[in-house]
């Protein structure tokens, strides 16, 4: 009896434990990724324009002001007394103008009568306007010395927020001098300055123009991102860097936008609405171009090449070659090929 002899059969290949993701089909917005610095719209350094002592400070530095809101109190006794002198002064040269005015009116009548000379009838004509012109001189000084009084009440020219305070009561100021009294921020509205690459210029220019164009701010340790709209587009390109000045302008109701604080932001130009997406770690960079390993049924794959277009967060815009639905392995493929066994684990590494 004869036994046929040969090799044993290799045993079956073991599936490859991979994970899997369909691609999907939905909006996917155009952006342009920056480093920005935020800024306030408008910071005010605060100044004396009236010196003497100060006697009160009516606020807490880091506290919100409201525009108009006083700030600072300046002993206000030296310019009362200066109001009140220039007020008697005028009060004074109004009668002297006054009597001037009854002159000349008197002596125009006499004239008419030859009861006096037409020099001399001139002449009071002449001190009744001098004398109305020191009046409008009074006045003027008047007026000077009311807003002088203004000044020792220092007032908030901008609602915002209020920075360190440089003074206290008891010290000394003078008009315009030294450090300022200190600085206020506007914090709401707020904006994000940043740069792009100069090759964007044509396409941010054409999408402002049609409209509002979104700028997204995203604080990672913060929470949710914060959105705006692209308020200005630097007027030259910078020849150092080759990059275009953008800035974003933000609502910034929460807050948490902070002058001086740098964070990533993105320009959303337009959004792609029925974009077929996969995850960008699904695809594999060969020789001959990018492709993908497309789940069959009986859990085997096949290579299946794609024309990719742009990337978003951790997807991939995908033009040729999937469909939406079509599952595609995300982890694993370096132990792939066409036809093999795969075991779908969710998690796997």
């Amino acid at each position: 009896m004869l036994v046929a002899c040969g090799k044993p059969a290799p045993p079956p290949k073991r599936p490859v434990a991979v994970t899997v993701a369909p691609a999907e089909r939905g909006p996917v917005p155009y952006v342009i990724g920056a480093n920005g610095q935020v800024e306030p719209i408008n910071s005010v350094a605060i100044q004396a324009q009236a010196g003497g002592v100060i006697t009160d400070v009516l606020f807490k530095e880091g506290a919100d002001v409201a525009l108009g809101q006083p700030l600072i109190k300046i002993d206000p006794r030296p310019f009362e007394a200066a109001l009140r002198q220039a007020e008697a002064m005028l009060a004074r040269d109004q009668a002297s103008a006054a009597n001037a005015v009854r002159d000349a009116e008197r002596y125009a009548a006499l004239v008419q009568k030859d009861y006096v000379t037409k020099s001399q009838a001139d002449q009071a004509v002449a001190a009744a306007a001098a004398q109305t012109a020191v009046v409008d001189a009074d006045k003027a000084a008047v007026e000077n010395a009311r807003l002088n009084l203004e000044y020792t009440t220092i007032r908030a020219p901008i609602a915002g927020r209020t920075g360190s305070l440089l003074v206290h009561a008891g010290n000394v100021v003078r008009p315009g001098g030294g450090e300022p009294l200190v600085t206020i921020n506007q914090i709401h509205p707020i904006r994000i300055r940043f740069a792009v690459p100069e090759r964007y210029l044509a396409e941010v220019q054409r999408y402002a123009k049609a409209g509002r164009v979104r700028v997204i701010a995203n604080l990672a340790t913060t929470g949710e991102p914060e959105a705006g709209v692209l308020s200005f587009v630097e007027n030259a390109v910078d020849t150092v860097t080759g990059t275009v000045t953008l800035k974003g302008e933000f609502p910034n109701t929460s807050g948490r936008l902070w002058p001086g604080q740098f964070l990533p932001v993105q320009v959303e130009l337009y959004v792609e609405p029925n974009a077929v997406t996969i995850p960008t770690a699904a695809i594999v960079v060969g020789q001959n171009g990018s492709y993908v390993f497309v789940v069959e049924a009986g859990n085997t794959v096949r290579v299946q090449p794609v024309v990719t277009e742009r990337a978003y967060q951790d997807r991939t815009i995908v033009t040729k070659g999937l469909d939406a639905g079509t599952s595609v392995v995300t982890d694993g493929q370096s132990r792939l090929e066409a036809g093999v066994k795969i075991d779908v684990r969710p998690g796997v590494q």
